[in-house]
């Protein structure tokens, strides 16, 4: 199949579920990407307070347009993944168990090897700590080894200087060094953890390391358009971002295979739908109270927006400011974003997006199977977050 697979041979599906009425605009603007085939299928989920006021999806599930897109389809959510590892380790540090300000060796003593004895917690949580990628030479089977992969970061040696405010993106390896935390405080791996203190208590039909016994309601993406790049663009060899991207070298079509979605990579690899990232994030969103039970604390959520970053990250190489685990608004790479709110947010491969307003309660999320070529939000995504927040006012 070529990466211009997925126009659907027969009209696209219908949309289904429901949006309020002052969320017409959304569902108006779904209905016509999906009409136009800009969308293959997709979800779109937006929580104000407890009240969910959109609840959408449509489209096609399989990228020949034959299988529609239903209320309980899942598909890869690339990098929003990382917004549940993050949720993770805030649970442990809620109930005492994780410092921010710790040495991640007190938890994983491997993890001092090679100069990063002095690296912290918070500092794996806001891509500071100079381990954004492997060394080389490393390939995608090697990264579903959870255990064998979390070893080999263990061992190396940062490839920026940790603790000032400059940040190199975890690109796919964020899961592997907050799981790998997790586990040594917990003792349960990243997914079983996932599972039974958020999803399953949140109702979340989302998973990090997804049963066989629900592989037949999982939509494959669509690898995105190939797009020309100005050879002046490009990193320059031997840079961070180079090394980054040098492996492991991931297309859309790794996610096809049982073997990924059966890993749940904490950072790219976890599969479910827009319901289940907006409920989850709920959480972050509405300052940690959900229907009333109190899941985080107040100095638990403000901590995430406490110190954040602000650099040209050295792995996506746009401007950006990331809190614990979230980026936060920046007026430059992200103008889409009302700067004047308390907003985290963060986006997956191919224009996938969660975002957390705090001020507004607000909790949006989508997931698509047709790829854009971009990693923060898609003009679909902005879209569809523009007139989100014209419906509040």
């Amino acid at each position: 199949m070529s990466d211009t697979a997925g126009t659907p041979a027969a009209p696209p599906g219908e949309i289904d579920g429901f949006a309020a009425a002052s969320f017409a605009g959304v569902r108006d603007a779904f209905a016509r990407n999906l009409a136009s085939g800009e969308e293959l299928g997709g979800s779109l989920c937006v929580i104000v307070d407890d009240e969910v006021v959109v609840d959408l999806w449509g489209g096609w599930s399989d990228p020949a347009g034959t299988v529609p897109w239903g209320a309980d389809t899942i598909t890869n959510t690339w990098s929003n993944s990382k917004t549940v590892t993050a949720l993770a380790a805030l649970q442990l540090v809620e109930r005492g168990r994780l410092d921010l300000a710790a040495p991640v060796a007190r938890y994983w003593p491997e993890f001092a090897a090679a100069g990063k004895a002095h690296i912290t917690v918070r500092q794996l949580l806001d891509h500071t700590a100079g381990v954004p990628a492997w060394e080389q030479p490393v390939t995608v089977s090697d990264i579903l080894d959870q255990d064998a992969a979390a070893a080999r970061l263990a061992a190396q040696e940062p490839w920026f200087a940790p603790g000032t405010s400059q940040s190199g993106y975890a690109l796919v390896c964020f899961g592997h060094l907050i799981g790998e935390v997790v586990r040594r405080i917990d003792g349960r791996p990243l997914g079983r953890f996932v599972a039974e203190e958020l999803a399953d208590p949140l109702g979340a039909d989302f998973w990090l390391g997804l049963p066989e016994s629900e592989e037949n309601r999982v939509s494959l993406v669509v690898p995105p358009p190939r797009v020309p790049r100005d050879p002046a663009s490009r990193p320059e060899p031997g840079s961070i971002a180079t090394r980054a991207y040098s492996g492991p070298i991931l297309g859309a079509r790794d996610s096809w295979t049982r073997e990924w979605r059966a890993a749940g990579i904490g950072g790219s690899g976890g599969t479910g739908n827009a319901r289940a990232l907006a409920r989850m994030n709920q959480m972050l969103a509405q300052g940690g109270l959900v229907e009333g039970t109190r899941l985080l604390s107040p100095a638990v959520v403000d901590a995430v927006f406490a110190h954040p970053t602000d650099s040209t990250d050295l792995v996506l190489r746009l401007p950006l400011r990331f809190g614990l685990g979230w980026a936060l608004p920046h007026p430059v790479s992200t103008p889409w974003l009302p700067g004047d709110h308390r907003i985290a947010f963060w986006g997956g491969w191919g224009g996938s997006l969660v975002i957390c307003d705090l001020d507004r309660r607000m909790t949006f999320a989508y997931v698509m199977n047709r790829m854009a070529a971009s990693v923060i939000g898609s003009d679909r995504s902005i879209d569809y977050v523009t007139r989100a927040y014209a419906a509040l006012g």
